[in-house]
């Protein structure tokens, strides 16, 4: 029979890491699932400013491996594995982590929501790994890349995901927002506070980004736009120095200089594994009782208690199984707010554990 555990986390982030750690200093058994690339988007980030309690801001990867080692410390069974298959129909919830013969990992990594879910039946043949009695998914999500050469060698070298994060890296210098969505009118105000020029490169002629955000945008001195065009490539030696542009409609391409390049065409939750499992918003979101959307205040309403509050608010829509970071946040995607829906979902799934 496998291990059977009062919680499982599944995901090494932000979140993951400091629900294990409330979970374990709480003396509930804890098994933590973070993956062969464990701690997140963090992983890909050099300095962290905005972190609390580190006055001179700290290397991405070390705030993680330090996260890590706090868990660990209290008595978190950190496993570095994936999470194949997942059946959330019944307590004790089952959990999978063997792959097919043919599957590598990093293979399994890369897989579609439609190949997961295919794939899933094989594995599911096996034996469980563990049960949990109760579940924290922070799977987190990934940022939707260019797919253009250069983009992986730069890539914390004058490349960004995140202008909120990492603006004031970019003072006095040459950046450029690509994207029309309001994440990339929010990136490209942000970075007017410090760089000397930005321009918003995006594929059509008319940005989608809400009406006020487009006028802030646009009525900005230091903004300028290259409508119809996308980036064919990222150059530089060891950092960033030029992008080269194309334009869609002359078919003509620029290569003008670079120090900062920001992609900001949204986010992908990872989120295929629990495809027909737990409930999903349009964009592959985890709802929660407190999702900041139409869905998540209907789940909200219908666990008011007798006290008049809603009832654990990070429990999806599946009684037992808790959410929080990236892989639920349609708005902040910050390391400090991923921590805190950590903390919140481990003190909800401690309570709920106490109730049963």
């Amino acid at each position: 029979m496998p291990d059977q555990k009062q919680v499982v986390i599944i995901g090494a982030g932000p979140s993951g890491y400091t629900a294990a750690i409330y979970t374990s200093r709480a003396k509930l058994s804890t098994v933590q699932y973070a993956g062969f690339q464990a701690g997140g988007q963090l992983m890909n980030t050099t300095e962290v400013e905005n972190f609390p309690g580190f006055k001179d801001g700290i290397q991405g990867p070390e705030l993680m491996w330090t996260m890590r080692e706090q868990a660990a410390r209290f008595g978190t069974e950190i496993r570095d594995e994936y999470v194949t298959a997942v059946d959330l129909s019944a307590r004790p919830f089952k959990i999978w982590t063997n792959l097919p013969a043919d599957v590598a990992p990093d293979e399994f990594a890369k897989l579609g929501p439609d190949e997961a879910k295919a794939m899933r039946a094989t594995v599911m043949q096996a034996e469980p790994a563990v049960m949990a009695e109760s579940l924290i998914l922070s799977t987190g999500a990934s940022s939707i890349m260019l797919g253009v050469p250069g983009e992986k060698e730069f890539y914390g070298k004058g490349l960004s995901t995140c202008a909120v994060c990492d603006a004031a890296f970019y003072r006095d210098k040459v950046t450029f927002v690509v994207g029309g969505g309001d994440s990339a009118m929010e990136d490209a105000l942000a970075l007017t506070k410090f760089a000397s020029s930005v321009t918003i490169i995006h594929r059509r002629e008319a940005f989608k980004a809400s009406k006020i955000m487009q006028e802030r945008v646009l009525n900005h001195p230091k903004v300028k736009v290259i409508w119809n065009s996308v980036v064919e490539k990222i150059e530089g030696s060891d950092h960033l120095t030029h992008i080269v542009v194309k334009d869609t409609q002359a078919g003509t391409t620029q290569t003008l200089p670079a120090e900062g390049v920001f992609v900001a065409i949204g986010h992908r939750p990872v989120t295929s594994l629990f495809v027909d499992q737990v409930a999903l918003d349009d964009h592959g979101y985890i709802l929660t009782r407190q999702s900041a959307s139409v869905a998540g205040v209907k789940l909200a309403q219908a666990a008011i208690d007798d006290r008049q509050l809603v009832a654990f608010p990070t429990m999806t829509s599946v009684e037992g199984v808790f959410a929080a970071g990236d892989v639920v946040d349609v708005r902040y995607k910050q390391a400090i707010t991923a921590a805190g829906q950590g903390c919140a979902a481990a003190l909800d799934a401690e309570r709920w554990l106490e109730q049963q």
